[in-house]
Parts: C-alpha cells; sequence; structure tokens
C-alpha cells in the first residue's frame, strides 16, 4: 500500500490531495481532493471524496464578530445514488458565555442547541432534533455536561 497525501498553498487558498494505491491489486484504494478559500470573515471549501463519489461544497460566513454570529451552508452530492443534500446553519452568541445555533436541512430535519460555559472549559448544553415532515414521530432531546478541572 502505497499513500501519499499533501495540501499546498498560501494564507487565503489552499489545494489537499490525499490518494492511497494497492500496489499488489494495482487498484487506488482511496483518492480525495479539496481546495479552501479562507478569509477574515468567510471560509468556503470543495471537497471531491469517496473515490469521487461525493461533491460537497461549503460556505461558512462571520456576520458579525462581537457576538460571534455566522450563518453557513453545505451542498453535498453523491453521484452514484444521484442524491444530493442541502444543509443551512446558523450561531449566535447571546452573551460571553451562552451560544445558539440551529440547522435545517433539504429533508426536513431541524435541529439547535443551547451551550452555556458556566466556568472555564465547563460547559451544559441542552439540544434538540425534530423531522419536521413526520411531526408525530418523537423529537429527540440531548443532555450534555462537560467538566474540565
Amino acid at each position: 500500500m502505497v499513500n501519499l497525501s499533501g495540501v499546498f498553498g498560501s494564507k487565503e487558498l489552499s489545494v489537499g490531495v490525499d490518494v492511497s494505491f494497492d500496489t499488489a491489486t494495482s487498484n487506488f484504494t482511496k483518492y480525495n481532493a479539496a481546495l479552501s478559500l479562507t478569509y477574515p470573515d468567510l471560509i468556503a471549501s470543495l471537497h471531491l471524496n469517496n473515490h469521487g463519489d461525493t461533491l460537497t461544497a461549503s460556505y461558512y460566513h462571520l456576520v458579525k464578530s462581537h457576538s460571534s454570529t455566522a450563518v453557513g451552508a453545505e451542498l453535498s452530492h453523491n453521484f452514484p445514488r444521484n442524491e444530493s443534500t442541502l444543509i443551512f446553519g446558523s450561531q449566535h452568541s447571546l452573551d460571553p458565555h451562552t451560544s445558539v445555533k440551529a440547522r435545517f436541512n433539504n429533508y426536513g430535519m431541524a435541529s439547535a442547541l443551547v451551550q452555556h460555559e458556566w466556568r472555564p472549559k465547563s460547559l451544559v448544553t441542552i439540544s434538540g432534533e425534530v423531522d419536521t415532515k413526520a411531526i408525530e414521530k418523537s423529537t429527540k432531546v440531548g443532555l450534555s455536561l462537560v467538566l474540565k478541572p
């Protein structure tokens, strides 16, 4: 097995590849490629993964830095299944220790969380997810507690 991976670029633009070649069978077992643009208020990327079967484009934009308000989107297309997934998301800091995040996808799944840092590196998070196309199904609710000394 021969593995090759690398990234080159600058502060704003980077390009990377990850390739594996099985010398016994003379087949590529993995090949992925990515392109990324990074600026102070936005990040955009394009990924080709799973032997070229999946193409994913993502975008993250910081709207207000003082409140960490940001929006993002990801579009992923699987070529063999001819299936696409679109996800929109947003985040906002209510105060320096509390943040709110939400996301919604084209299959009707909506989720949200509230996270509070009550001590340095100690977090409590409440999250929920609902299938808006099958509202009669039970909603998922989660609670997480992270304690750091």
